[in-house]
């Protein structure tokens, strides 16, 4: 697997054949359009990709519990109208809930006042009513009104009074705000709550009938993802009075495919390479049994153009970082097995098997790394067994495993950098990642040699070797004048500060080996206190013993799980891509037709 090398294609053709052009061009599914003009200041103009609307009306429709039964075949079924259609009744059933809610609401606030009827504001001499829900302890402000009040109705916490006066009283008048009550009396409120609640039954049997169109607008779906991609692209397109443009970039194996089209078409065609100020997409081309390390390198961060393809590196060490922090055997063969039960159900798309192969991978790295920790749903294999015989590795000999996990380390960010240094070959910042190399190498032969009591020397040379490197080919400064030297030479010092994020690194490996004997530790006590129990009491201890190993086993197997896929994922995204992906990318986005779904 490797990026596509990209070409930057530009178009320009009659605007009578626009059309067809771009349908042409979408039919081809080649090409990451880029855009010729400004994106319209206008929310409502801009022509998002993806049918939302679509989305949003199946989605709408399939909330119903009890649908239609479905329309198989309709020849005049148009899924653009009957989308415009299905928006129309979520219009107007939000609109009318809107006002339900909003009646009903209303009602609430008026109803303690009882059932009034308005007087016409002549019959009051100009005055009008103004109505204000006071607190039993508030009686007293009352009295210090000097407009007419009177009390209309009073319970065991509030007293309902109305004021009269031409004008809305200040707000200071009563400690309480007025309250809103309208100029409508309850029994209307509630004819027009009624009609409200009749009207939204008509609409709700109106949504149920047209859950018959269900299936033909999952059928559909992709007829209306095509004329928003179509739309989206069509955005893009610089027009002039008589011609177009479109220009984007297509991977090289398709240029010819392009150019026969748009010769067809009539239109003018200019192929260029990637320069320095342009910004190609990434287009990662691997197998269809391979999406699976692909979905999962591009999970956190799209590597750039000029970049290398870390989709294998990524499956790989994912894998084996989960196996050492889940650190059992018989995990590994839980996840065997569950795998194997979805076998079926995953082999609906190329996707899907994809997954279902890289799960059986992980069970596989799972269940090895087990075998050679000895852990066996925490259980040791018996001495002299052949099982005792392939375990290697001892999760409890602290200074092996801290090793181990260092070892790990080192060797994934030299790998980090002997990538980046090969897809920058021919830069000084290549030479600079072969310095962290030596660094890294380095630091750890100098550890290494400390701690068995042997020479410094060597490690202090390579580590040496490493700094000078880091210190003269770090910066990229061009040397314009003598002071440039001392620039490139300052910039190369302080690119030494990474040196403590690079010791940071490799310590947080630490975590595999933390983690591993945190899952077996705990498998380990849930069996001890399952057979205390078992031996404390006899016969229920039997029960209790079992459902502590279930319970247990359970709890730390999801404990496991999610530690190995967080912190397994962690360790490649965060201190791996650091080191051998520092610049993001953009994602290459085809403009290309949708699969009709069935």
């Amino acid at each position: 697997m490797s990026v596509a090398r990209l070409k930057k294609m530009s178009l320009i053709g009659p605007a009578a054949r626009k059309a067809e052009t771009l349908e042409a061009l979408q039919a081809l599914g080649c090409m990451h359009v880029l855009p010729l003009v400004p994106t319209p200041k206008e929310p409502e103009k801009i022509s998002e990709r993806g049918a939302r609307e679509a989305y949003k009306a199946l989605r709408f429709l399939a909330e119903v519990p009890d649908p239609r039964r479905q329309v198989q075949r309709a020849p005049d079924f148009d899924m653009d109208r009957f989308v415009r259609e299905v928006t129309d009744l979520m219009q107007r059933v939000r609109d009318t809930m809107d006002r339900r809610d909003f009646l009903a609401h209303r009602i609430a606030q008026v109803r303690p006042w009882g059932d009034l009827d308005f007087p016409p504001t002549d019959a009051l001499a100009g005055n009008r009513l103004w109505f204000y829900q006071l607190p039993l302890k508030h009686r007293y402000a009352l009295s210090e009104v000097r407009f007419p009040w009177a009390i209309l109705e009073e319970d065991h916490r509030y007293l309902y009074a109305v004021l009269i006066s031409p004008d809305e009283p200040d707000d200071g008048v009563l400690p309480v705000p007025r309250t809103h009550v309208g100029s409508l009396p309850v029994h209307e409120l509630e004819a027009q709550l009624e009609e409200a609640e009749i009207a939204l039954e008509a609409l709700e049997a109106e949504r149920v009938a047209l859950t018959r169109y269900l299936t033909l607008m999952r059928r559909n779906l992709s007829v209306a993802e095509s004329a928003a991609e179509l739309a989206h692209a069509t955005q893009k397109v610089r027009d002039e009075e008589a011609v177009f443009a479109l220009q984007g970039w297509v991977p090289v194996d398709q240029v010819d495919a392009v150019l026969a089209m748009a010769n067809a078409k009539g239109s003018a065609v200019l192929i260029e390479d990637s320069g320095p100020g342009d910004a190609p997409p990434t287009l990662l081309e691997q197998p269809e049994n391979r999406r699976a390390a692909v979905d999962l390198a591009l999970f956190y961060q799209v590597p750039g153009y000029q970049d290398w393809d870390p989709s294998v590196i990524v499956s790989a060490s994912f894998a084996i970082f989960f196996a050492m922090i889940v650190a059992d055997a018989g995990y590994g063969a839980v996840i065997l097995l569950a795998v194997l039960a979805f076998w079926r159900r995953m082999d609906r798309t190329a996707g899907q098997r994809s997954w279902r192969l890289f799960g059986l991978i992980i069970s596989a790295v799972t269940i090895f790394y087990g075998v050679m920790v000895g852990s066996y749903f925490g259980v040791s294999p018996a001495a002299g067994s052949i099982w005792a015989r392939l375990k290697v590795l001892d999760l409890n000999d602290f200074g092996a495993m801290m090793m181990v996990s260092i070892v790990v380390g080192v060797i994934h960010l030299v790998l980090a950098n002997a990538l980046a240094a090969r897809a920058a070959w021919g830069q000084r910042k290549a030479v600079a990642n072969l310095g962290w190399i030596a660094a890294l190498i380095g630091g750890f032969v100098l550890w290494l040699g400390y701690m068995n009591g042997k020479s410094p020397v060597p490690g202090a040379a390579i580590l040496t070797a490493g700094i000078v490197a880091i210190v003269l080919f770090s910066s990229e400064r061009v040397i314009q004048r003598p002071m440039d030297w001392v620039w490139r030479l300052l910039e190369g010092v302080q690119s030494l500060a990474g040196a403590m994020g690079a010791f940071g690194d490799v310590l947080s490996y630490m975590r595999l080996f933390a983690l591993g004997l945190a899952s077996a530790s705990l498998a380990i006590t849930f069996n001890d206190l399952a057979v205390s129990v078992m031996q404390a009491l006899r016969g229920p201890g039997i029960l209790f013993g079992l459902l502590i190993l279930i319970i247990g086993h359970v709890l730390n197997f999801a404990l496991a799980m999610m530690s190995g896929v967080v912190h397994g994922l962690r360790l490649n995204y965060i201190e791996f891509f650091k080191w051998g992906l520092p610049d993001e990318g953009i994602i290459f986005r085809p403009f290309a037709r949708k699969e009709v779904q069935e």
